[in-house]
């Protein structure tokens, strides 16, 4: 845990505040007791009290756009609604100038955070994280097309397109400009690098399916979510979809310990932080999400978690 988090994690909340994304205080008081900051604390654990702020901000703008403009009732199964925004999106991530207010309040966010981020960052880091932040805005068009036609994803395009829907690869992006290194180009695009991202990416979002599926259920019958995928697809009945996901999980894991040993044999010290960095998000994914009213109180009483030691 980083030991900033507290401090930090006020400070966030108070940008969240003044950014006018989440307006309802019903929403707002969520947000407080869900404790987003601890997610970002857990994953990023090494870095300073400046750095650990911009990443929180970052992190709760993801979760407030998921919430407020993807999962809203009145966006959420819209398309053409979710798609108009695009424009603006993309010009404030490119930095282009269209002399035109930037009007969506997300847009605005997103446009601070840029400029934050640019000032870490070397000009090759920030198009990766352009780049990956873009992918999982674009797939969010895809989502709302599911839901507005009533469509379960196939496994394969689920699985797919989850590695953009979770926003896993935008955060994965700020890794390295966070601890203030830079994995050069070939780096970042070795087979073990991207291998190891792709995997790290997986067990995130598989994670998370299992953790939200009792939420999910509720809001939009779990369309989006690997456990009704298998249920649906392959004629699964509960129990079958959780044990095949966390059968799914634990090859993944094994795929990571494996490629890191490749990596140990190779790596430059970015490299080796980059990997760690991966490893922190995985675990600390599973730590915040055991005590995170966001998805334990949605499940039934009486449901039992695993300790963690």
């Amino acid at each position: 845990m980083n030991p900033h988090v507290v401090e930090a994690s006020e400070d966030s909340f108070a940008w969240l505040l003044e950014s006018g994304m989440l307006a309802d205080p019903g929403i707002l008081e969520r947000y407080k007791s869900a404790r987003f900051g601890w997610l970002t604390a857990r994953a990023y654990p090494l870095v300073d009290r400046d750095m650990l702020k911009l990443l929180m901000d970052w992190c709760i703008w993801l979760f407030a756009f998921d919430d407020g403009f993807c999962e809203s009732e009145n966006l959420s199964r819209h398309t053409a609604l979710i798609a108009r925004a695009l424009p603006e999106m993309f010009r404030v991530l490119h930095d282009i100038d269209s002399g035109e207010p930037v009007d969506n309040v997300f847009a605005r966010s997103l446009q601070g955070l840029r400029h934050r981020i640019a000032e870490h960052a070397e000009r090759d880091q920030l198009d990766r994280w352009a780049t990956a932040t873009k992918e999982y805005i674009f797939a969010q068009v895809w989502e709302a097309a599911n839901r507005e036609s009533d469509v379960v994803p196939t496994p394969e395009d689920y699985i797919f397109m989850r590695r953009r829907t979770g926003a896993m690869y935008p955060v994965y992006a700020l890794i390295d400009i966070a601890a203030r290194q830079r994995l050069t180009p070939d780096e970042w695009h070795h087979p073990d690098i991207r291998a190891l991202t792709e995997h790290a990416n997986d067990l995130v979002v598989w994670d998370n399916d299992l953790f939200s599926y009792a939420k999910e259920r509720k809001h939009d019958q779990a369309r989006h979510n690997l456990v009704n995928v298998l249920a649906t697809h392959r004629g699964y009945s509960l129990q079958e979809a959780l044990d095949e996901v966390a059968q799914m999980h634990d090859v993944a894991v094994l795929e990571m310990v494996r490629l890191r040993q490749s990596v140990q044999e190779w790596g430059s010290r970015a490299v080796h932080t980059y990997v760690q960095g991966l490893e922190h998000w995985v675990r600390g994914h599973i730590e915040y999400s055991l005590g995170s009213a966001r998805y334990v109180r949605a499940w039934p009483a009486g449901t039992e978690w695993a300790r963690v030691n």
